[in-house]
């Protein structure tokens, strides 16, 4: 009987090492839980069971030219989770726009930043956009303004802040460079703002 039950649990770690993720390109650290798989060109994360958490998906952001230098998007050498938030992009007239999900795979904050730093302590700051409908030209085409602000945002979406109005962002594919952020958050209570080409500090009630 002891050796049925040895030879039972035997086939069930057989059975649990059999559903574990193989044949990958990539596997990053664990953070906050979760470590992201790579095949091919696309990600899922895995939890600390080694289980799928996240299906494999094609909208994870990852850089694979990061430079531990950036202090925004461009630092993401591949997918993970800060603050229980992940970064995923989709393509809108060929300019890439990021929003998160959380850790079920949810889309809790919609795409609208062009550049946007890792949450920390609940917070992040970003360059958001709005495309606005201003009416049509004589050949009866669509004329639209584009608007663009630094934010301070927090994990649930909420604009705590508008830091900085931006211009001068080309939103047309030939022309188009993710822009710089020029904020920092210091604490919860002071983000530090560059304006013309100089740095003021700010306090902010959280």
């Amino acid at each position: 009987m002891k050796k049925i039950t040895t030879l039972i649990a035997a086939f069930i770690c057989m059975g649990i090492s059999a559903q574990l993720p193989d044949n990958l390109d990539y596997v990053s650290p664990f953070h906050e839980g979760f470590a992201a798989i790579q095949k091919e060109n696309k990600w899922a994360f895995v939890d600390e069971t080694g289980n799928i958490a996240i299906d494999f998906r094609d909208d994870f952001y990852w850089n694979k030219n990061a430079k531990a230098s950036f202090n925004d998007i461009r630092n993401t050498a591949y997918p993970q989770f800060s603050d229980g938030r992940c970064v995923v992009q989709t393509m809108v007239d060929d300019i890439p726009v990021f929003g998160f999900i959380d850790t079920t795979g949810k889309l809790v904050i919609k795409h609208q930043f062009l550049n946007v730093a890792p949450f920390q302590n609940g917070l992040t700051t970003g360059i958001i956009y709005e495309k606005v409908l201003r009416g049509k030209n004589e050949f009866n085409l669509d004329i639209y303004e584009f608007k663009f602000h630094e934010v301070l945002m927090d994990t649930d979406g909420n604009i705590i802040e508008f830091l900085n109005r931006r211009y001068n962002i080309q939103m047309t594919k030939r022309r188009y460079e993710i822009p710089e952020i020029r904020s920092k958050i210091l604490n919860n209570h002071l983000i530090a703002v560059k304006k013309d080409n100089h740095w003021e500090i700010i306090k902010t009630d959280l």
